[in-house]
């Protein structure tokens, strides 16, 4: 019984390990696949994702957003936040599940 229950915490364990190695880099920086899946969640919910790829949700109001995740912050505080949220938010996840995406690193 102990010998079960300790695999299955190794297994989970391993599981988020894997989960957390994948890294999208932007201007310098390097942010969580699931943050910017987050990210890709807000600027959809916002209304953002049915307008032009070029028309994002102002970089103002994404970045004063609760529920964007902290690791954006020291990204909304550089020149040029806007472009790169922009292109953040529009990193295709299911090529970057696979790292078959530049951007993407750590499968």
């Amino acid at each position: 019984m102990k010998a079960t229950l300790a695999t299955i915490t190794v297994l989970v364990l391993a599981l988020s390990w894997t989960s957390e190695a994948v890294r999208v880099e932007e201007n310098g920086l390097s942010f969580s696949l699931e943050a910017v899946m987050r990210l890709q969640e807000l600027t959809e919910s916002s209304g953002a994702g049915q307008q032009s790829p070029r028309i994002k949700a102002s970089t103002g109001s994404l970045c004063a957003d609760p529920m964007l995740p902290q690791e954006f912050l020291p990204l909304c505080r550089l020149r040029g936040a806007s472009a790169s949220l922009s292109r953040l938010a529009m990193v295709p996840m299911d090529v970057c599940d696979i790292c078959a995406f530049a951007a993407c690193t750590g499968c």
